[in-house]
């Protein structure tokens, strides 16, 4: 589920920008390590940090859309990929020097233990993580299809000169995508940072995690790129147990590599004619 939030941030960059940024697995990172920074400082428990972290995020997602996504909208995308590359170093080399390359961990939301229910033990941190990221993506979801805001994000999505013709502000709405796609990312980062630690090389895998997810799901397709975030999330959890995690990724990457070779457009299907 955290894996949701990230290929959901990534896909809402993706859609609005025209262009992939790769940026967004060290916007996952530099989450955890806000998270980490504010919790050894002033001690806030872990649910505390949440909307802290996703407004700080939120903001570097603003800054990447006006530093390295807008001002190349007439370019093309691979500007933007280089654009964003450099940005992505700068965040992870900043990184390595504020933690000092050291890994570290974010505080816990829902603490340790667990809970039985009908027999079964779940851990507090990741049912705590399950729960969270569903409400996120549900109240995206109702954002995206219910508001006359989202309305307008998806039609920049669709087809951005059409939209700034009937007089919708595309640059607003495209800062808008990265705001929320930076607030998901940061708040994956707080959840993954207590599970995994925050490590600043971090962002390449992250980065992987979400492309592959978009790619299984269908290129642009929201709803794709969650399913294949959890199809990703679930075959690693399963088959780490019985194989351990370095055949569970050898088998992760043979298998995404088999799907794509049969079907090329993902499981789901492309919603436009544009891949980036």
């Amino acid at each position: 589920m955290a894996y949701a939030l990230v290929a959901l941030g990534f896909v809402l960059a993706l859609n609005a920008a025209g262009a992939v940024n790769f940026a967004h697995g060290d916007l996952v990172v530099l989450g955890g390590a806000v998270a980490m920074f504010i919790g050894v400082r002033i001690g806030l428990p872990g649910v505390a940090l949440l909307p802290l972290v996703a407004v700080a995020l939120g903001v570097a997602g603003i800054v990447a859309a006006q530093v390295a996504i807008l001002p190349l909208a007439s370019r093309p995308p691979e500007a933007t990929f280089i654009a964003t590359i450099a940005l992505a170093a700068v965040i992870e080399q900043a990184l390595t020097l504020a933690m000092a390359g050291a890994p570290g961990s974010t505080p816990a939301i829902a603490g340790s233990g667990s809970l039985e229910i009908e027999g079964l033990a779940l851990g507090r941190q990741p049912l705590a993580i399950v729960v969270i990221s569903a409400v996120l993506v549900l109240a995206v979801w109702l954002l995206l299809e219910r508001t006359q805001t989202g309305r307008r994000m998806r039609a920049v999505a669709a087809d951005r000169h059409m939209a700034q013709a009937v007089g919708i502000s595309v640059g607003r709405y495209v800062t808008l995508s990265l705001a929320l796609a930076g607030a998901l990312a940061g708040t994956a980062g707080v959840l993954l940072g207590h599970q995994f630690l925050v490590q600043p090389t971090q962002g390449a895998g992250y980065m992987l995690k979400a492309y592959m997810a978009v790619a299984l799901g269908g290129w642009g397709s929201v709803p794709g790129a969650l399913l294949g975030a959890i199809a990703i999330g679930s075959f690693e959890t399963f088959v780490s147990t019985g194989l351990g995690e370095t055949w569970a990724s050898a088998a992760l990457y043979v298998g995404v590599l088999l799907i794509l070779s049969l079907r090329p457009q993902g499981l789901f299907g492309e919603p436009g004619g544009r891949r980036a």
